[in-house]
């Protein structure tokens, strides 16, 4: 079930006549003809000869560098806030939120009592609280995580949209400039929520909070930055942070996207795996793939779908084919 919301759910909007393309700015589940994919294929293969392995590691090695430059050039200006964020994934309002007592952790049912007793005793204040206690957000009820935040444009809608008493988000990057750049804005309230640098390829390093405590994992066009070697360990990883029961939800780019076919040659890292002009790294999904990294993490499928979307630039006459994937999985409930 969906939140409610003035906005359809992508997949409402569909062009039945092509000489209305120019009527919208985007237009939903729009299908591919068997040419246009093998014409895709084909853009892949002739740009699809890989960089020199010093060359692909000299990006992989300072890809900290590449996208601190990014946001030190970019700071708030080249994001847009995400607002199809609620209604693909409702667990992140607030309504879903109060279903939180009906998976308590792995201590079960005395714990449930015990946050509905905190919950009462701090009332309105409960978010001063959630900083106390053995680890940022150790009182709350309901606790988010988003990797990859960025200059957080999915972290600010979320603290601004979910006014749940019980909740803390967390959010982290690679990039140092980021998190500064989350930590100065004026909506950041430390109260509710906790900004760190984290390298999810490090799977050594430690997060900030124990294993068992997140309810939910947030994962947009973040995975795809990270190199394919590293993405398994990475989602191990994360998973054990889930409570049972708790959900990862992901949104990321989609094989044979516009962008995918917009690289020139010279740009291939690996198959699927690609090197920006500004040295930042993308990789381009299927849903099988993503499934495998899931599963191999011993997380369950809720959605593991394919959004192919037809994006027009009225003023140029321009069609823009994109494709995306979303994915929830959950950790099995007790």
């Amino acid at each position: 079930t969906s939140a409610p919301s003035s906005r359809p759910q992508f997949g409402t909007r569909i062009l039945t006549d092509p000489r209305q393309v120019f009527q919208h700015n985007a237009w939903d589940n729009v299908e591919w003809t068997g040419e246009q994919e093998a014409a895709a294929k084909k853009k892949v293969l002739e740009n699809s000869l890989p960089l020199p392995p010093e060359k692909q590691e000299e990006y992989d090695s300072r890809a900290n560098e590449y996208w601190n430059g990014f946001y030190t050039i970019h700071e708030n200006r080249f994001f847009k806030d995400r607002h199809w964020l609620f209604t693909e994934f409702p667990e992140l309002a607030p309504q879903c939120s109060l279903n939180h007592e009906s998976h308590p952790g792995a201590s079960g049912a005395v714990e449930s009592q015990q946050n509905s007793q905190d919950r009462e005793q701090s009332g309105e204040h409960a978010a001063l609280s959630h900083t106390d206690g053995d680890f940022p957000g150790s009182s709350a009820t309901y606790r988010i995580l988003e990797v990859g935040c960025g200059v957080g444009n999915t972290v600010f809608p979320i603290l601004k949209t979910n006014n749940d008493p019980g909740l803390f988000v967390y959010c982290c990057d690679f990039s140092s400039t980021a998190v500064e750049l989350v930590k100065s804005n004026p909506e950041y309230d430390p109260g509710r929520c906790y900004a760190f640098v984290h390298d999810l390829s490090d799977v050594e390093a430690n997060y900030p909070i124990p294993d068992g405590t997140l309810d939910v994992i947030v994962l947009i066009f973040v995975l795809s930055a990270l190199h394919p070697k590293k993405m398994q360990a990475s989602i191990s990883r994360l998973a054990r942070l889930l409570k049972p029961g708790g959900v990862m939800l992901l949104r990321d780019y989609g094989r044979y996207d516009m962008a995918q076919l917009r690289f020139k040659k010279g740009r291939c890292l690996s198959e699927n795996f690609y090197v920006r002009g500004d040295g930042t790294q993308v990789y381009f999904f299927t849903q099988d793939e993503l499934h495998e990294l899931f599963t191999q993490a011993k997380l369950e499928k809720v959605q593991n779908l394919v959004d192919r979307r037809l994006q027009v630039n009225r003023g140029k006459q321009l069609t823009m084919y994109r494709v995306w994937i979303q994915c929830k999985y959950r950790q099995a409930p007790v």
